[in-house]
């Protein structure tokens, strides 16, 4: 058994007993910004904050781009702490990526024009995606694509207002089956600038739930060949984005709940877009040791040793999807408050547990065929954007 040396905390590594298919290992160009191989880590409020991003960026050997969790531009602009905090980057992350989600054309433009003046980023990622109630009631995320006029202004403002940053955006297909919106965003895109685009297959509807259309996203890079299109929705190991590139022609994967509890995932793409057969693999105590390390992260960002396993909880049960822990355990896991607790509650697992098969599998939120919740009227007229109201702002960042 070798180990990698990618991390302190770095899994054991097993050869695969076949070589992976032929690997499409192109450098995504995001303006300039070289990505090699052509794997993001999507943006996922509560998750993606700098412990987490150093966790994946050292699997992956600094390979990729690793994008923080949402940041709403009206937060942005009045200096909130709690964003001010989460668009603190690691002084290792390179290039800086941060998304914003906003729906007012001129505080979008205000937040991108704060961020190139400061020096906060290096690119931009807008959030067109977000299929929670308490952004898309407001007409955001997910639902705002359906009025053209307006998606067409915030792009328009985003990018007027970038200088030489890169603007990328990520999006659904759309609010419904009978709503779709990813073609016509995505020529929009094009048009105002936008540098590539990240298309999840599925519509807010679906939320998480069912499978991602990959058709879908062999559609828009058929429809857009102008810029890189990257996929997302349903890549839960390495060979998934292989699979997905090949089946779509997508220029790149946007990894997001298969990496929950697997930051690893990450060391393992970097190998297989460069043609390796090795996948990480690791023990139950290689697990454990990369939780103790996640926790130790958070609590040194937040500046709160207690806050910082607290806020770890939500991660426990992912890392130990698969492996035989009892119900009793995993809840004493979950309601740790110090790292000498946690470290207690580590020690007593059955800690020599090998990696279990089928542990790959779908991780986070499933539910599906959700009910979009829309501004009154929002489906009556795609071009009349009088329904977004002030408040359609989110004053907090983070999700």
């Amino acid at each position: 058994m070798t180990t990698l040396a990618t991390s302190p905390a770095a899994p054991s590594v097993a050869p695969a007993t076949a070589a992976p298919e032929a690997a499409a290992a192109a450098t995504l160009t995001i303006g300039p910004h070289a990505v090699r191989p052509p794997v993001v880590l999507a943006p996922m409020a509560g998750i993606t904050n700098a412990p987490f991003r150093t966790l994946c960026r050292e699997f992956s050997g600094g390979k990729g781009l690793f994008v923080s969790e949402m940041i709403t531009t009206r937060a942005l602009v009045e200096r909130n702490d709690k964003t001010m905090q989460l668009i603190h980057f690691d002084a290792t992350e390179t290039p800086r990526s941060i998304q914003l989600y906003g729906v007012d054309p001129v505080t979008v433009g205000k937040a991108v024009r704060m961020i190139v003046d400061e020096d906060l980023a290096d690119h931009i990622d807008l959030n067109f995606g977000c299929p929670v109630p308490k952004v898309t009631r407001k007409g955001g995320g997910s639902a705002l694509p359906y009025k053209r006029p307006l998606l067409r202004a915030i792009l328009h403002e985003a990018v007027g207002n970038a200088g030489a940053l890169p603007v990328t955006m990520k999006m659904r297909k759309g609010i419904d089956d009978d709503h779709l919106t990813y073609l016509d965003a995505g020529r929009i895109a094009v048009d105002e600038g936008v540098t590539a685009i990240a298309l999840h297959g599925r519509t807010a509807a679906q939320h998480y739930g069912g499978t991602a259309d990959w058709d879908a996203i062999a559609r828009l890079k058929e429809h857009v060949p102008e810029i890189p299109v990257l996929g997302n929705g349903d890549i839960w190991s390495a060979d998934d984005a292989l699979r997905m590139v090949r089946e779509t022609g997508c220029d790149g994967v946007v990894v997001g709940r298969g990496c929950l509890g697997r930051p690893w995932l990450f060391r393992d793409l970097v190998s297989a877009f460069e043609g390796g057969a090795e996948r990480v693999t690791p023990t139950l105590r290689e697990v454990a040791a990369v939780m103790r390390r996640h926790a130790e992260l958070l609590g040194e960002w937040i500046g709160d040793e207690s806050r910082g396993v607290i806020d770890f909880r939500k991660h426990v049960a992912w890392y130990l999807k698969g492996f035989s822990v009892g119900s009793e355990m995993r809840k004493r896991l979950a309601i740790t408050s110090s790292l000498a607790e946690l470290d207690e509650q580590l020690g007593l697992l059955a800690l020599d547990q090998p990696w279990p098969e089928g542990a790959d599998g779908p991780r986070g939120r499933t539910s599906g065929n959700n009910r979009v919740v829309l501004p009154d009227g929002w489906l009556k007229d795609p071009y009349d954007c009088a329904g977004v109201a002030a408040d359609a702002e989110l004053d907090t960042s983070g999700g």
